[in-house]
Formats: structure tokens, sequence, C-alpha cells
């Protein structure tokens, strides 16, 4: 149940992020947008950490270099969506979105890919995919 709230929470906030970058965007450009985005988070994650020190901060030597520089993906997310919900509106955007993140998670587990889990396909599971691309194609048209 908590990793249901939490997933439920991350969307709506990433619904609200993407809005909010494409909007401060329209003032200071997507790169400046995508930059201070970086800063505040950093500086508030940061703040957070201080604060609770719930990590195990030597332990950065044992993670694969790869894995550390997943952040980056978060530069290109913002950049991306703010860019997307300009050209495409916000629902449209965040509905493609959604269908990329699924179809990415779907053959990162049906791979193994990652040190996750490997998953066998099912036909449930492609005519569910199907059916949301199908889906995301009728909100477009």
């Amino acid at each position: 149940m908590k990793g249901a709230i939490f997933a439920l929470f991350g969307g709506l906030c990433i619904t609200m992020q993407g809005i909010f970058n494409a909007r401060m965007s329209d003032a200071i450009g997507g790169w400046h947008t995508t930059s201070m985005v970086h800063l505040v988070a950093f500086a508030i994650s940061m703040t957070i950490y201080m604060k609770t020190r719930d990590g195990k901060g030597k332990s950065f030597r044992q993670v694969p270099f790869l894995y550390l520089i997943g952040g980056t993906f978060g530069v290109i997310v913002v950049f991306s969506e703010l860019t997307a919900i300009h050209t495409i509106g916000p629902a449209a955007a965040i509905a493609i979105l959604l269908v990329a993140q699924i179809g990415t998670a779907f053959l990162i587990e049906s791979k193994g890919w990652f040190g996750e889990k490997k998953i066998p396909v099912t036909r449930r599971q492609v005519v569910g995919l199907t059916m949301m691309l199908a889906g995301v194609i009728l909100f477009q048209l």
C-alpha cells in the first residue's frame, strides 16, 4: 500500500512539475528552467538529507558508476517534458510520457536489466500496453 501511495503522489508531482516548469520556461527559457529546477531540488534534498542522515555516505564506492549518473535522466526529463507541454499541451504530453514510462519499465522487467527481477511477458501485459498506446493515439485525434 505504501508503494502505491508514493507512486500516486509521484505521478501527481510529475504532472505539476511539468506544468510549473513549462510556465517558468516561458519567462526564462528551457535550459535556464532545467538548471534552476535542479539547483532548487539539490538544495532541498541536501537540507532534508542533512537533517535525516538516512543513508550510508561511505557506500558510494560500492555503487556502479552507471547508477551514480542516474540524475542525468532528470535533466532530460525536465527539459523534454516542458518542451512537450509547450508543443502539444499538458494532457497529451503526460499521456505519452506515461506510456513511454510503462513501456520502458515493461521492457526492463521482461529482460531483467539493471538488477531487476526478470518477469516473463504475458499476453495480458502486451494487450494492456497495446490498449494504452491506442488510448493515447485516440486521445490525440
